[in-house]
């Protein structure tokens, strides 16, 4: 940088007739160029959403937590300057000029940018990486709403599953693969990519399910450490239990449709699997040397779709399958009363509420 110009080695691109430009921007210059001061103005009038400040802190932690193995993806900005682009010999690369007085404006990648700044605090060495920063023009200011629309357009994020699936740092994703291939019920029958599970697919539950669904057995949050003992323990849990309901059974000797079992039965939902975890883990608790023995009654129980007098306003309203968190929290009841387990106070007042709707 000179003569009150920044100064980058860039590479020159053509999109839709635009010239646009990739340069490899230091993290210590982020902060410096992109400065937010839209905050007060109203949303026609600007090029971009306001900042989400709730979103940086963990954008933060995960920079500063893998300091040697992050990954960013590049920040998209319009440069509202007078910018010289210099090519070496004739090439698409060279050097870009741009005067210090020009404004840079964020079309994608604020929360990343804010989370740059936090983690600087931080972590000052992080300053001289870098960050890949692809620069267009500024043809005014419905453009840059309309590439922030197009931005943003065609993102998916992906599943739950299969970001569990590849996420290695997370010691319940790791778990939650590993049982995936050592308990009977889940070898095979796991869906590793969707959240949901399609009429046709021959699996029983998702990935998703099984994490969640044994982080509430084992009573843990994300944070967490997961011990050898609590991966054992999970593997015994959920392998015990594909051996006492009998539909489960079925299901893993391949002698029973799957999608015939989620047409009939509650156990092979996603919130049945979550509220078993849930109940298994008080059981654990409340009868760490018996809980085994404790868990055959769930053989006995009639976990039929039909069986309305004990789902229905539980895992069921008007006969659908219900993923709300009340529904989860009532079929958590059914099954500790089944076990035999003491509910808290919040869990009888739950009860007591349904009671008097349905009378």
């Amino acid at each position: 940088m000179e003569d009150h110009t920044y100064q980058f080695t860039a590479i020159r691109g053509t999109q839709a007739g635009r010239e646009y430009y990739v340069v490899m921007c230091p993290l210590k210059l982020i902060p410096k160029i992109f400065l937010f001061n839209e905050a007060e103005v109203p949303a026609e009038l600007r090029a971009q959403r306001i900042l989400n400040r709730s979103r940086v802190p963990e954008i933060t932690q995960y920079l500063v937590d893998n300091y040697e193995d992050y990954v960013f993806s590049s920040i998209t900005a319009s440069i509202d300057g007078e910018v010289y682009f210099e090519p070496v010999k004739d090439h698409n690369a060279g050097k870009l000029t741009v005067p210090m007085a020009s404004r840079f404006l964020i079309n994608d990648g604020q929360h990343r940018r804010a989370a740059i700044e936090e983690a600087l605090k931080q972590n000052p060495d992080i300053g001289d990486e870098s960050i890949s920063v692809v620069f267009f023009i500024d043809a005014g200011l419905k453009r840059s709403q309309q590439m922030f629309a197009d931005l943003n357009k065609h993102a998916v994020r992906p599943t739950k599953s299969i970001g569990i699936l590849y996420d290695v740092r997370d010691p319940f994703s790791r778990l939650a693969v590993q049982l995936t291939d050592e308990v009977p019920i889940f070898k095979g029958l796991t869906d590793m990519e969707k959240s949901s599970i399609s009429n046709r697919s021959i699996k029983v539950f998702t990935l998703s399910a099984v994490y969640q669904a044994t982080q509430a057995l084992l009573r843990k949050t994300k944070k967490d450490n997961v011990t050898k003992e609590d991966a054992a323990l999970a593997q015994e849990f959920w392998t015990r239990l594909g051996a006492i309901i009998p539909e489960w059974r079925l299901a893993i000797k391949r002698e029973a449709s799957s999608a015939e079992l989620r047409e009939q039965y509650i156990h092979v939902h996603g919130v049945a699997l979550h509220a078993l975890g849930i109940a298994g883990g008080a059981l654990i608790a409340e009868y760490p040397d018996e809980w085994k023995s404790c868990l055959s009654v769930l053989g006995e129980v009639d976990w039929r779709r039909v069986n309305t007098e004990l789902w229905e306003g539980r895992a069921m309203h008007h006969g659908k399958i219900s993923k709300a968190g009340q529904s989860l929290d009532l079929t958590v009841n059914a099954i500790k009363q089944i076990l035999d387990l003491p509910l808290s106070a919040k869990e009888v007042k739950l009860e007591q509420l349904m009671e008097n709707k349905q009378k």
